[in-house]
């Protein structure tokens, strides 16, 4: 059957506000406000280049900051279902803050999460009617990240009903590992669980070396170091080990960052997909604000799976909305066209008229 959406995610919405000028957080005086979440930053780019995306979430009722994410769901053309919750008075829900500096030179950019109250921490299945989006209007790839599964115990529960229910109906599962550290503490064995259960039914398993050795159990590489392209046969190691942990798994990735200043990384990644290994070596890119660069590299991979691209094409494009992301203030790549992006794998930066 045609399937409505292309690419459908569950997320709890929030805003981050950054300092302007490039200001540390708490010293700068002016700040600029995004709506912004890892899963809906990977919309991004399917939503930019013209497929159809869908967020399932909760919103505050009657909030100006729901208000405002709602606008701004709507400016980037991605759809959104899910109810408003009363607030509760002013101790009640409400939508998270992220508070996040984008660094320079050797200062690097320090994040402040403000999650008291978060309304996306208690999203279940019962907030809506999977039967339709699923079955009837149908969903060729949900995508999770381990953020948000490792929210609540609702929105992992949240989780592996969609994996479930999305096998059921033919949609592909894409699940980013995005372990979280203070996310898991107290929870090791409940989370573990939940992440290896939606890993069993994924098609695309994505993180990098910390993801897949602490959400996983999966032997690894030790994280960080600055020669990654002496470790990448250790990925590659790592990788063979999940497949063999995950077989229904078909696509593998992770990324390769080497950071040498807030402005410039050195970028890299990893794909493995029908037995065959396609590398991009890291080289240099400049970045005007790292955030977003992992969840825009997913959102590129994830749109050449769409498209039904050879894995190598896939791998390139997810490389390059990487390395489009890092060159914004906003947490995610905004493509005006796939020209746009093939022109920054190829290192075309000349004028375009």
């Amino acid at each position: 059957m045609n399937k409505r959406y292309h690419l459908v995610t569950a997320t709890s919405m929030g805003v981050r506000i950054t300092p302007t000028e490039r200001q540390p957080a708490g010293a700068g005086r002016g700040y600029t406000m995004q709506a912004t979440s890892a899963e809906s930053n990977v919309l991004n780019v399917p939503a930019s280049l013209g497929m159809r995306t869908l967020v399932l979430t909760r919103f505050v009722q009657g909030s100006p900051i729901a208000a405002f994410i709602k606008g701004e769901l709507g400016r980037r053309g991605i759809a959104f279902e899910g109810p408003d919750i009363p607030q509760g008075g002013p101790w009640g829900y409400r939508h998270q803050f992220n508070i996040a500096d984008s660094g320079f030179g050797a200062r690097g950019p320090r994040v402040h999460n403000d999650r008291a109250g978060e309304v996306g921490r208690t999203i279940c299945a019962e907030d809506f009617d999977l039967e339709r989006v699923f079955q009837r209007d149908g969903a060729r790839i949900v995508h999770f990240s381990g953020l948000f599964a490792a929210m609540s115990p609702e929105t992992g529960q949240l989780c592996l009903k969609l994996s479930e229910i999305a096998r059921a109906s033919g949609t592909r599962v894409s699940f980013d590992l995005n372990y979280r550290d203070s996310f898991w503490r107290g929870r090791e064995t409940e989370l573990r669980d939940i992440f290896s259960r939606i890993a069993s039914r994924a098609d695309i398993l994505i993180g990098n070396e910390e993801d897949f050795q602490l959400a996983l159990g999966i032997e690894g590489p030790e994280a960080g170091g600055r020669d990654l392209e002496g470790k990448i046969e250790s990925f590659k190691a790592m990788i063979a080990r999940a497949q063999e942990k995950y077989p229904d798994a078909r696509v593998f990735a992770t990324t390769l960052r080497e950071v040498e200043s807030a402005n410039l990384h050195h970028w890299g990644a990893i794909l493995r997909s029908g037995g065959e290994w396609h590398i991009e070596k890291p080289r240099p890119i400049p970045v005007l604000d790292r955030i977003g660069g992992g969840d825009s590299f997913v959102s590129g991979l994830l749109y050449g799976v769409l498209k039904d691209w050879v894995p190598e094409q896939c791998l390139r494009f997810g490389w390059a909305t990487g390395a489009m992301a890092v060159t914004m203030l906003d947490d995610y790549a905004s493509p005006a066209d796939e020209e746009q992006v093939w022109d920054i794998w190829r290192g075309n930066a000349r004028v375009k008229r």
